[in-house]
């Protein structure tokens, strides 16, 4: 896919790096938040909501043996779904730049596009899990409201930086051929 002049003018990149971006920024915000929020910290969990029976689904504490040994298979089950978003995000993107791919893990625009994509992955697990379906809160207790909410504001804060530091990237084509004027595969 070739940059037209008019994206060159506006500052716009090719869209084919957009998508492998927000799918590997979803799966790596996943990460993220199962890496830090459930094992390190264990603030919670994939089921460990203080509502119980909320919308006729069962919810596990984390403070009985059989509860915590079902939210390690929730969270495993999480961690696989982050995984293959990884994956998916990568064969996209490789499927999609044959050439530069050096130059493409260096551009704003694929970063950009990744914080956006974490930041679109707060803001839709925030909604659903902490709001809607209320199967766990960032950190339970009298002020998980406000932990809620400030998930949410990082999750909008990610995906306007990523918005605009993508933007602020070189407009980038992934077909060029690299600085010495070869078109290829790079390394």
């Amino acid at each position: 896919m070739a940059t037209t002049a008019g994206q060159a003018q506006d500052g716009r990149a090719p869209r084919n790096i957009q998508l492998p971006g927000i799918v590997l920024g979803v799966g790596l915000g996943g990460f993220v938040d199962g890496i830090l929020l459930h094992q390190l910290l264990q603030w919670h969990h994939m089921l460990t909501s203080t509502n119980h029976d909320h919308i006729g689904v069962k919810y596990y504490s984390p403070h009985t043996v059989s509860g915590l040994e079902m939210n390690t298979v929730w969270d495993g089950i999480f961690h696989a779904v982050c995984w293959i978003s990884v994956l998916l995000g990568l064969a996209i993107l490789y499927s999609r730049v044959t050439h530069n791919r050096r130059r493409v893990w260096t551009s704003r625009v694929l970063w950009g596009w990744i914080l956006a994509g974490w930041g679109i992955f707060n803001l839709v697990e925030g909604v659903l899990d902490h709001h809607i379906l209320g199967i766990h809160h960032v950190h339970g207790g009298p002020r998980q409201l406000w932990w809620d909410i400030g998930f949410l504001v990082l999750g909008a804060l990610l995906l306007a930086g990523g918005y605009l530091l993508q933007r602020g990237g070189r407009p980038f084509d992934p077909e060029a051929p690299d600085a010495s004027g070869r078109a290829g595969r790079a390394a």
